[in-house]
């Protein structure tokens, strides 16, 4: 039995999906299934229960035996959501609840950090667990990650495997729930089909035209590859980067879906809202050593390779039906 926090979600309804195709059928989504907006993630995937995310750890507890391995991919993801408190329930102390309960049954662990724990990236973007301590989030959904991360690392006690996923800047289908926070791609997406052009954020650095901050893109059919492979690779547990290595720039991310919607660019700049102008990381790119290093070999895709894939065979395929 395979457990997934989050199933309902953006990437862990990906990993679901990814668990079927390669014959998992015995799985456990945890998630609030009480958000009607999510049902489409789930319905019509294979698995063996529902839980509420609220009734998750002591039902663990109760069928801990069967348990062969758990995904902990819920979280709180607003990067505009200032409430601390919010973070330190969801995020944090959950997250702790969980790796104590696996540490306990002796239940691998795979875990969702995040590429904000980075900040404005002074430390660079290497995953050494030396630098974790010192890092500088900008928001306090990255500080609650962060958090964690340090938590762990201090730990004498851990599950027989573990690892902690950097996800960077994820992207692909499965995202329409989360309003604000979904992808540029996304966003891209349902702008150029309603308006014919695309809004994109001004640079307010000036070591940045517009449209060239950077950033380290994934798409979601990578991330899930990924973990995919530390659920058959335990050997060397540890705090792994989740990106592709390489940045590249908003302009060319819009770029391609403008071009997988067979439709000539046409871009407008605004002002990046003052809410996050101050929050905003101009460049990320993954330092991936580590995890080539412990044996992933897989190639990741570029911008150029996965936005027309989820453009083609999915996004345009949602918005059809949102139409008729």
């Amino acid at each position: 039995m395979i457990i997934i926090t989050g199933a309902a979600g953006f990437i862990g309804s990906n990993l679901v999906q990814k668990l079927n195709e390669e014959g998992f059928t015995d799985l456990v989504l945890v998630d609030d299934f009480s958000r009607k907006e999510k049902e489409a993630n789930y319905l019509g995937k294979k698995y063996t229960a529902l839980v509420n995310r609220d009734e998750f750890i002591p039902w663990l507890r109760e069928n801990q035996r069967f348990a062969e391995f758990v995904f902990h991919l819920g979280a709180r993801t607003d990067t505009t959501e200032f409430n601390k408190s919010v973070f330190d329930k969801l995020n944090l102390n959950y997250s702790k609840s969980v790796w104590n309960t696996c540490t306990e049954f002796g239940i691998p662990l795979v875990y969702a950090s995040s590429a904000a724990t980075y900040g404005a990236g002074e430390h660079g973007y290497s995953d050494s667990h030396d630098i974790i301590p010192a890092l500088k989030p900008l928001n306090p959904y990255g500080e609650s990650k962060n958090d964690f991360d340090i938590w762990v690392l201090e730990q004498q006690k851990t599950p027989s495997f573990w690892a902690g996923l950097k996800f960077f800047n994820v992207y692909g289908p499965g995202e329409n729930h989360k309003g604000r926070m979904a992808s540029v791609v996304y966003h891209a997406f349902r702008q150029i089909s309603e308006t014919g052009k695309m809004k994109m954020f001004r640079s307010h650095n000036p070591d940045y035209r517009d449209g060239e901050q950077l950033r380290d893109f994934i798409y979601v059919k990578d991330v899930v590859e990924i973990m995919y492979f530390f659920l058959h690779n335990r050997k060397k547990p540890g705090v792994y980067n989740t990106g592709t290595g390489k940045a590249e720039t908003f302009l060319e991310l819009v770029t391609q879906t403008f071009k997988a919607m067979g439709i000539p660019p046409a871009i407008e700049f605004v002002d990046t809202p003052a809410d996050i102008r101050d929050k905003y990381q101009y460049f990320t790119q993954a330092e991936m050593s580590k995890l080539r290093d412990a044996g992933y070999t897989s190639p990741i895709r570029s911008l150029s390779e996965g936005v027309p894939d989820y453009v083609k065979n999915y996004l345009s395929l949602v918005f059809q039906i949102k139409k008729s």
